[in-house]
């Protein structure tokens, strides 16, 4: 059975020959004499289409359009009349209508319009329904455990989040400030603006500042241009400064600039451009004793450390390594396009007992090898690093070490359909290093 139909016409002989018309073209169609009726039917079923008579007993068929696109925005409306007029039909469409038919010259043009219009409408409705899927994946809900250590550290960014106050996220690597610091965005008042994360230690000085501040056409060799920095492109938004303890000094006293007064100057310029952006900092990095010992700026430091947020690491909120753990389960079995696999106790049982040094990040890449390297629909020990065996060989392929690194090889090839550049990712190691590899492995693939 087709998406649904909403007539809603009070000729019922009218109306009872069209949905029998409809039905027998597979459609899923609904009846109703009024507006007011039809409204609640609306509300209650899976309706696409709906043809709607203007000269209703309790309202103006034109009008009813925009009331229509309020409840089911991904909704198409097809006003039907026995006397149409150019204003009605101009009215009709404006407010949002898919077409406006005067009844009788409707016979051959029905059908076919209908089709369109359920097409229409169902593209309208995936599209919304991926949105509020969307919508759902940010936020708070997405920062997955039930540790106390995460529950305070979640109700302290729910709080802040609702301000428009600076926060510094501190924490080891792999704790997971990035998805912090997006979730505090996605439940502010800016969340409708943009989200700008920066790995600060991911550029050279120079570099770092024309990306964060931009510059002026030619302040400096290969500057053909203007070009607008971070900070403009999250105007009104957003901007993430992670391993903030990499800036050097004289970013730093710009960037305390802009938390000052919203204020800085391009790199070749002279005049100074502001900008409305709210700051969320991350370092794993002791920044007190840094600034006590010269290597961060004492003054910024006190400007970011007003609200600041702990995530604890791995191994402090061990009872929340399984359901983290089946989440990227879930996420990689989709990306491999494998079933989902069932878990043995023994498996989780190593992942709890594990340092975790690396923490969740570390947690995800083992899960995303683990299911790469599955071959039977449960996961099981054998499948974990050699780390999670106190040292010893666990059913390994072939013993020395060759082999073991060749076969692996083979596999993540196979895994990322012959993508040396992705291989070498997951891999960990350098493209020359993987073609060097395969050379001399001798590693063809099927």
């Amino acid at each position: 059975m087709k998406s649904g139909i909403l007539i809603i016409d009070d000729e019922i002989r009218l109306s009872e020959l069209m949905a029998r018309i409809l039905v027998l073209e597979g459609y899923n169609v609904h009846q109703a004499a009024n507006a007011k009726t039809g409204l609640k039917l609306l509300e209650r079923e899976d309706i696409r289409v709906v043809l709607s008579d203007v000269k209703l007993p309790d309202a103006n068929g034109v009008d009813l359009v925009e009331k229509i696109k309020r409840i089911k925005p991904y909704v198409e409306v097809i006003n039907l009349t026995a006397f149409g007029t150019i204003s009605d039909g101009v009215l009709a469409i404006k407010n949002g209508a898919f077409d406006y038919l005067t009844k009788g010259d409707d016979n051959d043009k029905i059908i076919p319009l209908v089709s369109k219009a359920m097409d229409k409408a169902n593209l309208q409705y995936q599209v919304s329904e991926l949105q509020r899927q969307a919508e759902l994946q940010h936020g708070f809900p997405i920062v997955l455990g039930q540790s106390p250590a995460i529950l305070e550290a979640v109700e302290l960014a729910k709080k802040v989040a609702q301000t428009d106050a600076t926060v510094l996220l501190l924490g080891e690597t792999g704790t997971g400030k990035e998805v912090f610091a997006e979730a505090i965005h996605c439940e502010s008042l800016r969340k409708d603006k943009p989200f700008v994360a920066v790995n600060c230690s991911a550029f050279s000085k120079e570099l770092l500042e024309s990306e964060l501040f931009g510059y002026k056409a030619g302040a400096f060799t290969g500057a053909v241009k203007d070009k607008k920095g971070l900070f403009e492109e999250a105007s009104g938004g957003t901007i993430f400064l992670d391993e903030l303890g990499e800036m050097s000094h004289d970013l730093q006293a710009k960037l305390l600039r802009v938390l000052e007064n919203g204020t800085f100057i391009k790199i070749g310029e002279t005049k100074t451009t502001k900008v409305n952006v709210r700051l969320i900092a991350a370092t794993n990095r002791d920044l007190q004793k840094e600034s006590e010992e010269g290597h961060f700026r004492l003054d910024l430091f006190y400007r970011l450390s007003g609200f600041s947020i702990v995530l604890p690491p791995l191994r402090e909120r061990v009872g929340d390594i399984e359901v983290l753990a089946r989440h990227f389960i879930k996420l990689y079995s989709a990306k491999v396009k494998k079933k989902q696999p069932d878990v043995d106790a023994r498996f989780f049982k190593l992942l709890n007992q594990h340092k975790w040094n690396g923490n969740i990040r570390e947690l995800k890449n083992v899960i995303e090898r683990v299911i790469i390297l599955m071959d039977e629909p449960i996961l099981t020990p054998k499948l974990l690093p050699n780390e999670f065996h106190n040292g010893g060989y666990y059913d390994l392929v072939a013993l020395d070490l060759n082999s073991v690194e060749k076969h692996h090889i083979r596999r993540i090839l196979r895994y990322v359909k012959g993508n040396k550049t992705e291989a070498a990712r997951v891999l960990g190691i350098g493209l020359a290093t993987l073609y060097r590899k395969i050379e001399e492995y001798q590693i063809l693939m099927n």
